[in-house]
């Protein structure tokens, strides 16, 4: 267990416009100074406010001596006194009871094409409104949104949404989905929850990004409101996991195989970063442990790495790199496997396994052409995994 009994201080802002990669910038809407609005709905336009803390009680804990708690949300369990948060920043005992903290308070509302996720294999060419609170229960190096993530929730810009609000922007702009992403979703659940469910009923998907550290009850009860999750697989070396990232990758995979079970899309993202995990070995190690737990139909996006944060000192991931990760993984067998943050690269595109035929063509996140039918190859009629419909 985590001991979290420590004061929460903020972040300064580094540069992080200049030292993200490309199109990370966009991420921040609504935490400049100054404010951005969200978007154009059914209300008036908000302008985004610094400070706010939205409490609402988590079911995700239990009661200790003395007014403590543990909090049970995710692998961390972190042990809380009166008054102290835990190092998500954004979870806190209140009088011997569990709250979050950004409950209604997204710090980033924005929509999205659903390949931005990224998946490839959910809906090509639709748009989802994207959503995000401050706070994140890992401390990764690399984070591409640390001054979102890894700050409290009093350090950001953000809105006074309810879930119904959500759902009533993202259908005045016309989403197919909703999607928890770009942030940690875990560290908001019950917020993510609460809009899952009125999406369900608006006829609406929802989608996660996560990094999958997470509980087992918790995760169950996010699986009956999402349809699709993209999981950041960070590596597969558990001393990587502990000393780049802060946590354990036993429940990382714990989480994927939990989705598999239930039934969940799921879709990979592993970045690739020069010197820490690109190790070929390990990547192939990772590959088959996909394709044996998972299947070998289950997507996989090998992302470029771009200097930022606390490895500012890195160079970006080599395109070989990138290269050979991929062509790993086909030899393990995995049928799917994408090139993400290299616009143009070949591995963009979807590629039918049976006929070897093109399936989808895309340039970024733009789709230029769809080549399924039913869920099918148009080609020769293989089955393509995914949520199509």
């Amino acid at each position: 267990m985590a001991d979290t009994n420590q004061p929460t201080t903020g972040m300064t802002k580094r540069g992080f416009l200049k030292t993200c990669a490309v199109g990370a910038g966009a991420l921040c809407l609504g935490r400049e100074a100054g404010g951005a609005t969200t978007p154009t709905g059914p209300g008036p336009a908000q302008i985004a406010q610094r400070g706010l803390i939205g409490m609402a009680p988590s079911p995700w804990y239990s009661a200790l001596d003395n007014d403590r708690i543990r909090c049970e949300l995710c692998p961390r369990l972190c042990e809380l006194d009166e008054g102290r948060r835990g190092p998500c920043r954004v979870r806190g005992n209140r009088n011997g009871q569990c709250f979050t903290l950004v409950y209604g308070n997204p710090a980033l509302v924005q929509m999205d094409p659903i390949e931005r996720k990224p998946f490839f294999h959910m809906l090509p060419g639709t748009r989802s409104l994207s959503v995000s609170t401050a706070g994140c229960n890992l401390s990764c190096m690399f984070c591409e949104v640390w001054d979102m993530a890894l700050v409290t929730p009093e350090d950001v810009h953000a809105y006074d949404l309810s879930p119904e609000d959500i759902i009533a922007q993202a259908r005045e702009a016309g989403a197919d989905s909703v999607s928890y992403a770009f942030g940690e979703p875990v560290v908001f659940i019950e917020y993510a929850m609460a809009i899952g469910a009125l999406a369900k009923e608006a006829g609406l998907r929802s989608v996660v990004h996560t990094a999958g550290y997470i509980q087992p009850k918790p995760l169950d009860a996010l699986c009956e409101l999402v349809d699709a999750a993209n999981i950041d697989l960070k590596g597969f070396d558990p001393d990587f996991y502990r000393e780049v990232c802060g946590g354990e990758l036993d429940p990382v995979l714990d989480t994927l195989k939990r989705l598999k079970k239930a039934g969940i899309h799921i879709e990979l993202t592993n970045l690739i970063i020069p010197t820490l995990n690109d190790d070929m070995d390990d990547i192939r190690a990772m590959c088959a442990w996909i394709k044996d737990e998972l299947g070998p139909g289950t997507p996989i996006h090998f992302s470029r790495f771009y200097p930022l944060y606390q490895l500012a000192n890195l160079p970006p991931t080599p395109v070989s790199t990138l290269d050979e990760a991929r062509e790993t993984a086909f030899e393990a067998g995995l049928e799917y496997v994408y090139i993400a943050n290299v616009t143009g690269h070949e591995g963009e595109n979807t590629a039918c396994p049976a006929c070897n035929e093109s399936i989808i063509k895309r340039l970024g996140f733009v789709v230029e052409e769809v080549h399924l039918s039913g869920g099918s190859c148009s080609h020769c009629g293989h089955e393509i995994p995914g949520i199509w419909a």
